[in-house]
């Protein structure tokens, strides 16, 4: 039979449709997602020098030796700076662990997102080199990450790679180890080192002790007149209640940072106030870490910082010294700023002169963005160059000096917050031209099953079925599966209902198996209503069909229960919590309980899956709970193994027996992969998510003319997407199971981490998508031969449906996303819910 749309078509124009909204999406997500503009070049001595009004010769610093360029770096910022620096990250320290006294300065750094540790050691430390310039040696101990960042920074380091998350006790040993030795030597200027917390209170035992160890040492340098040391203890990022770091939280974002050795007086006031939780500490960004310890330092900032001078790390420097320091950061922000704006010119007013009360006359600064910018910077600088012309004592003028750090720190933090948000500026053309991509290649795919479901049910199935059961009627379900479209694609608007997405697809399957239960039923009054020897006679199928749809509500509702996902409620109980409050042993017992029972049902794939199904109950026995196994060889080894294992075996089978493998081989080993992987308590519901999979085939294959093949592949589709959230995914980076990416690696590759990465994060909707493969082996009923069918219509029977309905729906939610992400570029939850979504 020869029909409009051949195999070939039908190929071509989906590929085409899938590729343009990959362009499309690109386009999209380039636009969205755009590098931030920045200046060329590392900072010099032009930092320290004001913006001219006339042009002067260029002049270089770089063929000075490191010590003159350090003398001249002195002389410019006229600043004293500190001789030595001990810098103590200690990854994932929340704020609220530590309380500081009279001898230290605490902070809350608000860490911008992804809360990982690489982009927050740049956030901190972007102006490392300049250290390197005037001939500064350095010396790093505990973590890799500080030669992958700045490779050759330093003469001597000790580093383990910080990928293994349970290498935590060797890296902190590379710390304490080397301390004692390098605190006595001087023949470093910079000492790096990064610490884990992760063990809870034995590490913060443990950090106490470091810290102390460093400060003694500090003091007793001072004391014998050895130069000033400044200690600084940061945290890259804090950490969720549950552990996870990654995401926008503020529990996430709630990072430290603690100056300890300026030599400030703090008063009594200030020191209950410092003692205090992470509450009362001062509230200052990452981004800010790096210009104050460049100016104590004495080194220019870096050219493409966006941070404010912390207040308070210059209050034991005179007050010439700290205006100065402001009006440096004032000038390198100026600087950005006239970067991006090429508009910009404040400097021209201060070139025209100015009357010693006109500073006095700039009350409130309104306008457009350049306008106010400037007004506060000249407001600053006014007020700044009115003191220095001031022939009093600046003794008694503490109420000008007041005013001009509060002029400094309102141009400051106001040139910030516009630098910060200008990296989410989005070009409009660009989102346009992606967005239009993806509305073109949604009508492509919709059409493609609007066709191939006319030329199925509308030539087809007629010659199959009487009136009775007319394909052309529209059921419940079959309604609520296209309903399902639109319930997602309206609560995509809400913030909340992105956060909590999970509530959504619960529902989804819930109601929908309880409307299979309905149609089933129905089904059966009417058989029993034409013929009782029919109904006996089916019998056998309506038994499996009413036990799937009971082993789908009860394993759904146990799914349900398993993890409080979302963002907002996640400390409520739940079945994980309670089996991890009860003791690991609960935990770890349903390891191999799942395992055996997988084992079981896949019986059929042969000997060579079961053997690697003892391998992996082999290894979660040995291993998984051991904190040395990422540097346990055998441990590795046998991981490795077992990937290269199943790899074959899946091959071996599909070559021997192409007619087996889609049965079961495919799933048994996409859930042996997932019990390496994923967490010890997610081992079960890998089970049950395995068991919905197997009722939803038999359900299918049981269920004759009265159910659409389309219906039961988005049934699989939505079960994928509710099994997602399931596995404590959500719509935040916080939840992504960065560790399981490194199971079974020797050595850091971010082609393979990627890889397993994906594979943990997408384990439930890649198991459902690889079930369809199953089930076209599985479910012949749809199948309508004509008399002269050729292989190719045969093909495309089979594949159409299970290739274009996923395609589909993924594509409306898709473009339907882009959308609402557009409309809301400007909205206050833009970064911390919907861009991670």
């Amino acid at each position: 039979m020869s029909s409009s749309l051949t195999c070939t078509k039908l190929t071509i124009l989906t590929i085409t449709g899938v590729t343009i909204q990959i362009i499309g999406l690109s386009l999209f997500v380039y636009g969205f997602f755009p590098v931030k503009p920045a200046l060329s070049g590392v900072s010099g001595a032009e930092s320290f020098r004001a913006l001219s009004c006339t042009p002067v010769p260029n002049q270089t610093d770089s063929d000075l030796p490191p010590h003159n360029l350090k003398s001249l770096y002195e002389e410019l910022s006229g600043i004293a700076p500190f001789d030595r620096l001990v810098l103590m990250v200690i990854d994932g320290l929340p704020a609220e662990f530590v309380l500081a006294n009279g001898m230290a300065i605490g902070y809350h750094a608000k860490a911008a997102p992804p809360t990982v540790t690489m982009p927050r050691l740049k956030a901190m430390v972007s102006g490392a080199s300049q250290f390197l310039k005037i001939g500064w040696k350095m010396v790093m101990f505990g973590d890799e990450t500080w030669l992958k960042l700045f490779p050759g920074l330093f003469t001597r380091h000790d580093g383990v790679g910080s990928f293994f998350a349970k290498d935590t006790v060797q890296v902190d040993q590379n710390v304490s180890r080397h301390l004692g030795d390098e605190l006595s030597r001087d023949d470093w200027d910079l000492m790096v080192s990064l610490c884990y917390y992760i063990l809870m209170a034995p590490k913060l035992l443990e950090m106490d002790k470091v810290v102390k160890m460093i400060h003694t040492s500090v003091i007793a340098d001072q004391e014998n007149g050895q130069g000033q040391t400044l200690l600084v203890v940061v945290s890259d990022h804090g950490m969720t209640y549950n552990s996870n770091h990654g995401g926008s939280s503020f529990e996430g974002t709630g990072s430290l940072s603690l100056f300890i050795g300026l030599r400030n007086h703090v008063s009594d006031y200030a020191l209950y106030t410092l003692n205090r939780v992470y509450q009362t500490l001062i509230l200052v960004t990452q981004v800010d870490i790096a210009p104050t310890l460049a100016l104590l330092f004495g080194v220019p900032i870096p050219k493409n910082n966006v941070g404010v001078l912390l207040s308070g790390t210059f209050g034991s420097f005179t007050d010439d010294q700290q205006l100065k320091a402001l009006e440096l950061n004032s000038w390198q922000l100026l600087r950005l700023l006239q970067a991006q704006l090429p508009g910009l010119s404040c400097e021209n007013s201060l070139c025209d002169g100015f009357s010693d009360d006109q500073g006095f006359r700039i009350n409130k600064c309104s306008g457009n963005i350049e306008n106010t910018i400037c007004c506060l910077y000249l407001k600053a600088t006014m007020l700044h160059s009115s003191w220095r012309l001031k022939d009093v004592s600046r003794s008694y003028s503490r109420e000008d000096y007041s005013g001009i750090v509060a002029a400094y720190y309102e141009f400051l933090k106001t040139a910030s917050e516009w630098l910060s948000l200008r990296v989410t500026d989005k070009p409009v053309n660009l989102l346009a031209f992606g967005l239009a991509a993806m509305m073109l290649s949604c009508p492509i795919l919709l059409s493609l099953i609007f066709s191939f479901y006319k030329e199925v049910y509308n030539t087809n199935m007629q010659q199959c079925f009487d009136s009775k059961y007319s394909m052309h009627t529209w059921s419940l379900d079959e309604t609520f599966v296209l309903g399902v479209i639109l319930i997602l694609v309206v609560s995509m608007g809400s913030s909340s209902m992105v956060e909590e997405e999970h509530y959504i697809w619960h529902f989804v399957t819930s109601t929908l198996n309880m409307l299979l239960l309905r149609k089933m039923m129905q089904s059966l009054l009417v058989e029993a209503s034409r013929s009782l020897f029919r109904l006996y006679k089916g019998n056998k199928k309506i038994a499996f069909q009413m036990c799937s749809i009971f082993v789908l509500i009860i394993s759904g509702r146990t799914l349900r229960g398993w993890h409080q996902g979302g963002v907002n409620w996640t400390y409520l109980p739940d079945i994980s919590k309670w089996l991890e409050k009860a003791g690991s042993n609960h935990v770890k017992s349903i390891q191999p309980v799942s395992g055996l029972l997988m084992r079981k049902i896949s019986l059929v794939v042969g000997f060579s899956f079961l053997m690697f199904g003892l391998l992996v109950l082999q290894h979660i026995q040995k291993y998984q709970n051991n904190i040395f196994v990422s540097s346990n060889y055998n441990a590795t080894l046998l991981l490795q193994i077992i990937f290269a294992g199943l790899g074959i075996a899946t091959i071996g089978n599909f070559v021997a027996y192409p007619w087996l493998i889609p049965i079961c081989a495919y799933l048994f080993c996409w859930c042996l992969l997932q019990l390496l992987l994923q967490q010890p308590i997610n081992a079960l519901p890998m089970l049950l998510l395995f068991v919905q999979i197997l009722a939803s085939l038999i359900y299918a294959s049981n269920g004759g003319v009265h159910h659409k093949q389309w219906v039961e592949i988005a049934t699989l589709y939505y079960l994928g997407m509710a099994g997602h959230f399931v596995l404590g995914n959500s719509n935040t980076l916080a939840t992504i199971d960065v560790a399981g990416a490194f199971i079974g690696m020797s050595s850091y590759s971010t082609l393979l981490s990627g890889i397993l990465m994906f594979i943990i994060t997408y384990a439930s909707p890649s198991f459902f998508l690889l079930s369809i493969v199953m089930y076209i082996s599985v479910d012949t009923s749809y199948l309508v031969i004509p008399q002269k069918a050729d292989s190719e219509h045969l093909l495309k029977n089979m594949l159409a449906f299970p290739c274009l309905v996923p395609l589909g729906v993924n594509s409306i939610i898709l473009t339907a996303y882009t959308i609402v992400l557009l409309l809301m570029r400007n909205h206050l939850f833009v970064w911390s819910v919907f861009s991670p979504k």
